[in-house]
């Protein structure tokens, strides 16, 4: 088993930045890659953003140029930069690790962290 935990999360300004940390536990072998998500009220969760072992990195549309997603392996943690925060982004983000192998895929989530950008 994986277990991540989000922090960072909160109530920042139109404009503002953010970090988000994900720190992972457990069984942390053969992560293929690592994401953020997120979820907005009455919407389906949606990838912000993905960061591969190799460290090949995608971005949402929404997000780029104003998000940047990176990892700190000795400490098992991965981040979410957000700058210039845009109401829009306000949203539950949810921390993944992936697991593929050619027999079996492994999804793990983070229990979710709170953005809110006010206007």
């Amino acid at each position: 088993q994986v277990q991540l935990v989000e922090s960072g999360g909160g109530l920042v300004q139109a404009g503002g930045s953010l970090r988000l940390s994900c720190a992972a536990s457990g069984s942390i072998f053969s992560i293929n890659a690592m994401g953020w998500y997120r979820q907005a009220p009455g919407k389906q969760r949606e990838l912000v953003a993905q960061i591969t072992s190799g460290g090949t990195t995608n971005y949402a549309d929404s997000v780029k140029d104003r998000f940047t997603i990176s990892r700190d392996n000795a400490k098992n943690t991965v981040y979410l930069q957000m700058n210039s925060l845009k109401p829009e982004d306000t949203a539950v983000y949810y921390c993944n690790f992936r697991r593929s192998t050619s027999a079996y895929t492994q999804t793990y989530w983070g229990q979710g962290t709170q953005v809110t950008v006010s206007s």
